[in-house]
């Protein structure tokens, strides 16, 4: 599929945008792994996947499961840009009566949700059954899984790798958010998750690696993927947290937290110097 790089570039910054405005109105939230995702979502919703906004629950869709449910941020962003609803309902994340809670809630009737997803490590376990069911059924829709490095730290997500090797269920994708860092330090100081690639190697997984980042290597990495089969994929897209923010990136006090009002104006500023320093004005 041909795709318009600048375009793309473009999306990814509107994202980042929304992502910190949002959560400056909100108060609260979770900005650091939202913003190191952008590219992930851009690529995923406006490159990748059969999706279409006008019929969310169109039955032959690609699905996307987001297990690390508190960057709800960055796929609300996404798919306001994609047209799944209006961008002016971002201003409503984690107000009272809101669809758009702290972690997604197919209960609030959000359109384009595929999970509601609040404890860790339980993503892929839905992704397996999902990826399961379209075999059996003979469907050709794909299923993506997001997940946090940190969360590898989950029993259940290693469970869940074993039954998608063990069917061979090659019309399933994770995405790992590798960028060493989760709320309470950097990986490697909580509980080391290394080595990563062969350790998926070694649940029966084809393993890939790429700049999660880089919008180019990430297509070039997912189109690869989609190629292979008999085995489940797995792409560790290796990220700077608070990517395009420079003074919070790779900090992971910025986890969980979210801009007042001041540092949300330098944030932006911050942004728009990363795409001018990238080539994008």
């Amino acid at each position: 599929m041909e795709y318009n790089l600048h375009h793309l570039v473009r999306i990814s910054k509107n994202i980042r945008e929304e992502v910190i405005k949002s959560l400056a109105l909100a108060g609260s939230g979770h900005l650091g792994g939202s913003l190191g995702l952008a590219d992930v979502f851009t690529v995923l919703y406006f490159h990748i996947l059969n999706h279409k906004a006008d019929n969310p629950n169109w039955n032959d869709r690609d699905r996307v499961i987001l297990s690390i449910g508190h960057v709800a941020p960055v796929l609300y962003a996404t798919l306001a840009n994609a047209n799944y609803f209006s961008r002016d309902e971002l201003k409503t994340l984690r107000k009272l009566g809101s669809r758009l809670q702290g972690h997604p809630g197919r209960d609030h009737g959000l359109p384009g949700l595929e999970l509601s997803a609040g404890s860790l490590g339980q993503g892929l376990s839905v992704a397996v059954g999902m990826a399961l069911s379209a075999k059996i059924d003979k469907s050709s829709w794909r299923v993506f899984s997001i997940h946090g490095d940190g969360e590898l730290q989950e029993g259940s997500i290693w469970e869940a790798a074993m039954s998608a090797s063990h069917y061979k269920l090659d019309n399933l994708t994770a995405i790992v958010d590798r960028n060493f860092c989760q709320i309470d330090g950097t990986t490697n100081k909580v509980m080391e998750i290394e080595p990563l690639k062969e350790k998926w190697e070694a649940f029966g997984w084809q393993v890939y690696e790429c700049n999660g980042n880089s919008i180019e290597q990430l297509i070039n990495t997912i189109e690869s993927s989609n190629k292979f089969k008999g085995k489940p994929k797995v792409i560790i897209a290796k990220t700077r947290m608070g990517c395009g923010v420079q003074s919070i990136e790779n900090d992971y006090h910025w986890h969980g937290k979210a801009p007042n009002n001041e540092e949300a104006v330098r944030f932006l500023a911050e942004l728009e110097a990363y795409y001018k320093e990238l080539g994008y004005e």
